[in-house]
């Protein structure tokens, strides 16, 4: 996983304003509608919502199919049908009904018609032909009872029936997507200096029994309820029964009822019930609606009173439903108060914007692989908690943010391959083969990658050397010297790897390397006393068992000092590599000199000592002096991890330390007896016998000081 910094995290959070920015911006204004569409969708078929018709406080009178296949309707002209119309008008209202709504519109009478009929107009003939009708109407809207439909500045009701209603005639004008797709109603349209409601909200009111209160900031109330609307006076229409939930009777069995005369049904189909009158056909007044993606239905077929049901198919979802529905639901959404609440621009625009930051700042740590997986999952989970917010008739927006934050995630990724990730390509290619790439790998997790130009780093130096190995070379044939060496660096550098550390060249049979960078590591001096110990447990293992280097005996010296160096890229325009430079890396070499004086494998200054903490069992050595360097250096001769030493290393230990303590206080003598006791085993202590017996025979000047100077490298 990357690690992002402070530069990753505004690239991703201007991203995500940009992208959403974008895609809530005008032109793509339809997004909005499209989210409606499939949360309408996703919500039928995940959690559905079959509502029992029966307890629908709206039901359909459907002009259809099978009314105009059944007489006294069946090749007649529709003009023609008013008298039964009236008729049946009349029994629904004695049924009960609260009111009744055309969305039927009866542009002209047949009294009007001038077709030639014998030597007069066919209308002069038919004179009084819709008397009762026109009866019927002004009846029910004294009572308050009906509301006939008009399409306002296109089609009205006949002058005839608006005189007989008076002022009971409403809009049923539709409020229409940029994508042609009917998703909200209008409330009101401008009639004169005054809004008239439009029909669903008549048709609501008069059944609650309140008038629509609009405030100065034009948001609409209806007895209590205040009706939501993202675009100002509108409505947005909840088809949470997908129209199965509306109860629909065929106006062809209506009829036969009203001849039956069974006023008992229609009590029990229309008590206390909103009627809206109009037509369901396969081809006429057809709407695409918020349900095209899930398919919606024309209603339900109610209960029969006179004429068996039609030997049809079973009703099948249809992109789009007869206009009638989309009226009924409205009207439903009002009674129920279950419009559908959608966040206003300013809402949608932070949500789109926080999601795409949240899938930016995912890609920017993320592989694309993984980015686009982190996608797909937070797109899901998001949208899982849009249908549930939409159960409850609440729209967030859905493809706004899906759309938003895929953008984001391929502005991410291009941002990295271009610029984010350009320093890491280039320090994965620069340390491929200088450091394993679990080392790398580490690296560029932390965040701290190297200056390749240059910086100062607390590191830790490894030099090792094998032991006279020029002379053991003369020996060997180029191709025996070869494999050796092979097997030998092979085996070292992997030690060295696997503990963090950076290999910086052979020289010959040596190694330099160092612990502390390029890749960041906080415990770099105790890696590289593991590391040498590993080192010199590894070079025994090989002498014991490897064919190359059996009977040769070898054995090398290590020089460890940790210290401030500057590191990086350096050498000439043309040719240069990843090294280090410094006074730590002079001393650490002439520590691996010094091992030879003393018979030792290994020798660490103070420094990386006082970094490894509690970690190891340490000797000291001695206190020397290096070329190069005028002050004098307490070195130390790792033993084993802490609680790991042997016995006998502990006593020689021991012994030598009193020794030491011995010699530094000028008690010579003393020192000479202390190291004697371990001489024979411990070449240190050896050295140092000969050397207290020496200044116990010929005692040093008041000026000596307790400092072995060193001759040679």
């Amino acid at each position: 996983m990357r690690r992002i910094g402070r530069r990753d995290i505004v690239a991703a959070i201007l991203i995500a304003l940009l992208a959403g920015a974008v895609v809530t911006s005008p032109p793509f204004q339809t997004l909005q509608g499209l989210s409606l569409d499939i949360l309408t969708a996703l919500r039928g078929k995940l959690v559905g919502d079959h509502r029992d018709p029966a307890t629908s406080p709206v039901v359909v009178v459907a002009i259809d199919g099978e009314t105009y296949d059944t007489p006294p309707f069946q090749g007649s002209p529709t003009l023609t049908w008013t008298r039964e119309i009236g008729r049946v008008l009349g029994s629904i209202a004695d049924g009960g009904a609260k009111v009744i709504g055309f969305d039927v519109i009866f542009p002209s009478s047949i009294e009007r018609s001038e077709i030639p009929f014998g030597d007069a107009p066919l209308g002069a003939r038919l004179k009084g032909f819709d008397r009762d009708y026109l009866i019927a109407l002004r009846k029910l809207s004294s009572d308050g009872k009906l509301v006939l439909g008009e399409v306002l500045s296109s089609d009205h009701p006949d002058r005839a029936q608006q005189l007989a209603v008076g002022n009971n005639v409403r809009g049923l004008n539709v409020y229409t997507d940029t994508d042609h797709v009917i998703r909200r109603m209008p409330l009101s349209f401008p009639v004169g200096d005054m809004p008239a409601p439009a029909m669903a909200v008549e048709l609501a009111t008069r059944a609650l029994g309140a008038k629509p209160q609009t405030a100065p900031s034009g948001v609409t109330a209806l007895s209590g309820y205040t009706i939501p609307s993202a675009v100002p006076n509108t409505l947005t229409l909840n088809f949470r029964g997908l129209g199965r939930d509306v109860p629909t009777y065929s106006f062809a069995d209506l009829h036969a009822c009203v001849e039956k005369n069974d006023r008992d049904f229609f009590r029990r189909a229309f008590g206390g019930k909103i009627v809206v009158l109009g037509t369901i056909l396969n081809v006429d007044d057809r709407k695409i609606t918020s349900m095209r993606l899930s398919g919606g239905y024309d209603g339900t077929p109610a209960a029969r009173c006179a004429l068996p049901a039609p030997a049809t198919t079973e009703q099948k979802a249809r992109s789009d439903i007869a206009g009638v529905f989309v009226h009924a639901n409205a009207v439903r959404n009002l009674i129920e108060r279950d419009a559908v609440t959608e966040l206003g621009f300013p809402l949608r625009s932070i949500l789109t914007i926080v999601f795409a930051a949240i899938v930016a700042c995912a890609a920017c740590v993320l592989a694309p692989g993984g980015a686009l997986i982190a996608w797909f999952g937070l797109t899901a989970v998001y949208a899982a908690v849009a249908v549930g917010a939409f159960v409850h008739a609440l729209a967030l927006p859905l493809t706004e943010p899906a759309l938003a934050s895929l953008a984001a995630l391929a502005m991410m990724i291009g941002y990295r391959f271009v610029l984010a990730d350009r320093d890491e390509r280039f320090l994965r290619r620069s340390f491929a083969f200088y450091l394993a790439p679990e080392v790398i790998d580490t690296m560029v997790a932390s965040g701290k990658m190297p200056a390749l130009g240059g910086e100062m780093r607390n590191v830790t130096m490894f030099f090792s050397d094998l032991s006279g190995f020029s002379s053991i070379a003369e020996t060997m044939t180029p191709g025996e010297l070869v494999t050796l060496m092979n097997e030998y660096l092979s085996a070292m550098t992997d030690i060295i790897e696997s503990h963090g550390g950076y290999v910086d060249k052979y020289i010959g049979d040596s190694i330099v390397a160092m612990f502390g960078a390029p890749a960041d590591d906080p415990a770099h001096a105790r890696h590289a006393v593991h590391a040498a110990l590993k080192c010199h447990a590894k070079l025994a293992e090989l002498n014991a068992g490897s064919a190359a280097f059996a009977g040769r005996g070898l054995s090398h010296r290590i020089g460890l000092n940790s210290g401030e160096a500057v590191v990086g890229n350096i050498g000439s325009r043309r040719r240069f590599n990843y090294t280090v430079m410094s006074d730590t890396v002079n001393v650490a070499s002439r520590l691996e000199g010094a091992n030879k004086y003393y018979g030792t494998a290994i020798m660490a200054s103070e420094t990386t000592v006082a970094q490894t903490g509690n970690t190891f069992t340490w000797r000291e050595l001695d206190a020397i002096k290096v070329i190069g360097r005028g002050e004098a250096i307490k070195v130390f001769e790792p033993l084993a991890e802490k609680g790991t030493e042997s016995a006998g290393q502990t006593k020689v230990a021991a012994a030598y330390a009193e020794g030491l303590a011995c010699w530094r206080a000028r008690e010579f003598a003393k020192a000479a007896d202390a190291f004697g006791r371990m001489a024979e085993m411990d070449p240190a202590s050896a050295l140092f016998g000969k050397r207290a017996t020496a200044l116990a025979t010929n005692p040093p000047g008041a000026d000596w000081t307790p400092v072995n100077i060193l001759e040679g490298k």
